[in-house]
C-alpha cells in the first residue's frame, strides 16, 4: 500500500509513511548548538526590548522591598535586647509590612511581565518554526520523519512553555533574591559573607557534575521520545495494512523498544537529579553552621549586635529557597533548554522567502483562470531513496503547454516518486526537471509553489470555512470566482447543501466532509490557484462509485488550459489523457496515446484489456 501526501492545494502535511518512501528515514532535524541558541533567543527576546527592561526593574524593586525584613527584624531584636520600650517597635513593624506588601505585590507584577514576555517570545519562535518547517521541500521532512517533527512542534515547545509558565519567573526572582542578600550580609559584616561562601565549592560541584552530565542525557531523551512518537505515527497510519498482513506482534515488539529506550534515558536522569539534590541538601547544612557559628564568635566577641547577627543568620536562611530553586530548576531549564535547540535547529534550515503580492505573480490572469505555460520536461531522470536502490531510472519526458499525460503502471513502478520529482518536492539524483526551460532547482521556492501544484490521495480540509479555505491559496478569489470554479468542477449542489453555504466551518471542529468531497475541494483550490502545471497523484482515487464520475469531470475540468501529469490509478483517466505513460520499475516502457497503445499488443494493451473486462 502506498500513502502519499501531497504539496500546495492538496496538501496536508509534509510527511509521508510510503512504501516509496526512505528506507533510511530517519535522518533527524538538525539541533543548534548552545552558541546559536542564545543568538536566536536573545534576538526574539530584543523585539521585546521595552517590556523586559520594565521587567527587569520591577522584579529587582519586588526582590529589594522583600530583603528590607530581615534588617528591620534584626532592628526590633536589638531594641528589646537593650531593653527600649515597646514604642520603639512600631517603626520596623510597619517597615516590615509596608515592605512584605510591596515585595508581594511588585513581585506579582514582575512575574505577570516576565511571563507575558517570554510568552511572546516564544510565539514569535513557534511561528517562525512553522514558517521555516513548511517552507522545506518534503524530501526533507520525509527523511527526518514526522514523529521529529511533531515532537519539536509539540512535545519541546510545550517544555518551553512550562519553563516559561511555572520555572522562569521562578529562576530570575531567585537570581535577584542571592545577588542582593548577598550583598546584604556583607553590608552588616564581610566575614558572614565568608561562611556563606564555604557552601559554594560544594554547590559548584554538583552544579558543574550535573550540567556536565545532564545536557546530553537529556538530548538522548527528547530524541528517543521523538523516536517513540514515530514509531507509533508509522504503526497507526498503517494499522490496516499491519492488520492484514497479520504482522501486529513485529509491530507491538517495536513499539515496545523504542518505548524501553526512551524509559531507560529516562532513568538516568531521574538518578542525575537525585544524586544533584542530595548534594544540595549538603551544602545547606554546611552554610548554615558556618554562619551560625561565626555569628556566635562575632557577637561574644562584640564585634556585631544579636539583631545584626540574627538579620544575618535570617538572611541566610533566606537564601535556603531561593538557591534551592536556582540549582533545582537547572533540571527544567536543562529539559527545556534541548528542547529550545531543536526547536532553533529547525530555523537553521533555509529560511522561507517572502511571498510577493498578487499582482506581481508574473501573470494577470483573474484567479481560477489558468496561465498558458508550463513546458515541463524531464531529463535523464534517476532517483534512490537509499543507495543502490533505484527508484527512477534514466526517465526522460517532456509535457508540453496545455497538454495532459497520464501514468500507469503497477504499484512500486516508480510513479509517485515521478510525480514528486516533476513537481520540485524531491531532487532527482541524477538529470533535471525544466520548467518553460528553467531547472527547478533555479525557481525561487514560493514562485515553483505558485506555477506548479501537485494534489495527492491524501487531501487535508483545513479549519475554517468553505471560503477560507479555498482562499488559503488564492487569498484573491472572490465568492463570484469561487463559485464559477464550483460549476466548472460540479461541485456547486454539494456546497450549496452545507448548512451555511460557503459560510460552512469545515475541518476537525466542522462540518465532516467525506472522502470525496475532501479531494473535490483540493481540486477547487487547485483551479482557484491556476498554475502552470497541475500534477495529480491518484487525487481522485478515494471516490466511490457513487463519486468516481463526480471527481473525473471535476479533474478533468480542473486540468482544462494547463499542462497536466496525473497518475492514473483508473485506465479511464489514461483513455482522456493526449498521451499515456507505462512505467515498470521505475524506467518509461511504453509512451503513446491511448489508440496507438491499445492497439500495439503491449503491457498497456494487457492492462486496458483487463480493465474493460472487470467493467
Amino acid at each position: 500500500m502506498t500513502t502519499t501526501t501531497g504539496t500546495g492545494v492538496g496538501a496536508g502535511a509534509e510527511a509521508t509513511v510510503s512504501t516509496e518512501s526512505d528506507p533510511a528515514a530517519g535522518a533527524r532535524l538538525p539541533t543548534a548548538a548552545p552558541r546559536e541558541t542564545a543568538r536566536t533567543t536573545l534576538r526574539l527576546l530584543a523585539r521585546h526590548r521595552l517590556r523586559l527592561t520594565v521587567t527587569v526593574l520591577v522584579l529587582l524593586a519586588a526582590t529589594a522591598s522583600a530583603l528590607a525584613v530581615p534588617a528591620l527584624l534584626g532592628t526590633m531584636v536589638d531594641a528589646v535586647a537593650d531593653g527600649r520600650p515597646w514604642s520603639a517597635l512600631l517603626a520596623p513593624a510597619g517597615g516590615i509590612v509596608a515592605a512584605t506588601t510591596a515585595g508581594v505585590g511588585l513581585g506579582w507584577w514582575g512575574q505577570l511581565l516576565l511571563a507575558r514576555t517570554a510568552q511572546h517570545t516564544l510565539a514569535g519562535l513557534r511561528e517562525d518554526v512553522f514558517a521555516t518547517a513548511v517552507a522545506q521541500p518534503s524530501a526533507v521532512l520525509e527523511r527526518a520523519g514526522s514523529g521529529d517533527l511533531v515532537s519539536r512542534v509539540a512535545g519541546d515547545a510545550e517544555a518551553v512553555n512550562t519553563v516559561i509558565g511555572r520555572v522562569l519567573p521562578a529562576f530570575v526572582g531567585a537570581l535577584f533574591t542571592i545577588a542582593l542578600t548577598l550583598v546584604g550580609i556583607g553590608m552588616i559584616d564581610p566575614r558572614f559573607a565568608l561562611a556563606v561562601l564555604l557552601a559554594t565549592p560544594v554547590q559548584y560541584l554538583a552544579l558543574r557534575r550535573f550540567l556536565a552530565r545532564s545536557g546530553p542525557v537529556y538530548r538522548s531523551v527528547r530524541e528517543a521520545e521523538a523516536a517513540r512518537g514515530q514509531q507509533l505515527i508509522e504503526t497507526l497510519t498503517g494499522a490496516d495494512t499491519v492488520t492484514a498482513l497479520r504482522d501486529q506482534p513485529r509491530h507491538r515488539a517495536a513499539v515496545a523498544a523504542t518505548s524501553e529506550r526512551a524509559i531507560g534515558h529516562e532513568l538516568r536522569a531521574v538518578r542525575l537529579r537525585t544524586t544533584f539534590y542530595g548534594l544540595l541538601n549538603l551544602a545547606e547544612f554546611i552554610g548554615l553552621a558556618a554562619v551560625l557559628a561565626v555569628g556566635y564568635h562575632l557577637v561574644g566577641a562584640g564585634a556585631v549586635t544579636l539583631g545584626a547577627a540574627t538579620a544575618a543568620a535570617l538572611y541566610f536562611h533566606q537564601l535556603f529557597g531561593p538557591i534551592g530553586v536556582l540549582l533545582s530548576n537547572v533540571d527544567e531549564l536543562q529539559n527545556a533548554g534541548a528542547g529550545l535547540a531543536r526547536l532553533v535547529g529547525v530555523l537553521t534550515l533555509p529560511a522561507p522567502e517572502a511571498e510577493t503580492r498578487p499582482e506581481s505573480r508574473g501573470t494577470s490572469a483573474p484567479a481560477g483562470q489558468p496561465t498558458l505555460t508550463g513546458r515541463l520536461t524531464l531529463e535523464n531522470v534517476s532517483y534512490g531513496y537509499a543507495p543502490g536502490r533505484r527508484t527512477l531510472h534514466g526517465v526522460t519526458l517532456t509535457v508540453e503547454p496545455g497538454e495532459t499525460v497520464a501514468v500507469v503502471g503497477a504499484s512500486g513502478a516508480g510513479k509517485t516518486t515521478l510525480a514528486k520529482i516533476a513537481a520540485g518536492v524531491l531532487a532527482p539524483d541524477t538529470g533535471r526537471v525544466l520548467l518553460d526551460g528553467t531547472p527547478l532547482d533555479h525557481l525561487p521556492t514560493a514562485e515553483l509553489r505558485r506555477r506548479a501544484v501537485l494534489v495527492s490521495q491524501e487531501v487535508h480540509v483545513f479549519d475554517g470555512t468553505v471560503a477560507e479555505d479555498l482562499r488559503l491559496f488564492a487569498p484573491e478569489a472572490t465568492d463570484a470566482g469561487i463559485r464559477a470554479a464550483a460549476d466548472r468542477l460540479g461541485a456547486t449542489a454539494w456546497l450549496d447543501a452545507l448548512p451555511h453555504g460557503l459560510d460552512t466551518p469545515v475541518g476537525a471542529a466542522g462540518e465532516p466532509l467525506t472522502a470525496a468531497r475532501a479531494q473535490h475541494l483540493a481540486l477547487l483550490r487547485l483551479t482557484l490557484a491556476a498554475p502552470a502545471v497541475a500534477l495529480l497523484d491518484e487525487a481522485t482515487a478515494e471516490a466511490g462509485t457513487a463519486d468516481a464520475d463526480l471527481l473525473e469531470h471535476a479533474a478533468t475540468a480542473a486540468l482544462t488550459g494547463r499542462t497536466g501529469l496525473v497518475i492514473a490509478h483508473r485506465l479511464g483517466q489514461a483513455a482522456r489523457a493526449d498521451r499515456v505513460v507505462v512505467m515498470d520499475a521505475g524506467r518509461i516502457v511504453e509512451l503513446g496515446t491511448h489508440a496507438e497503445l491499445a492497439a500495439a499488443g503491449g503491457p498497456y494493451a494487457r492492462l486496458w484489456a483487463s480493465w474493460t473486462r472487470e467493467r
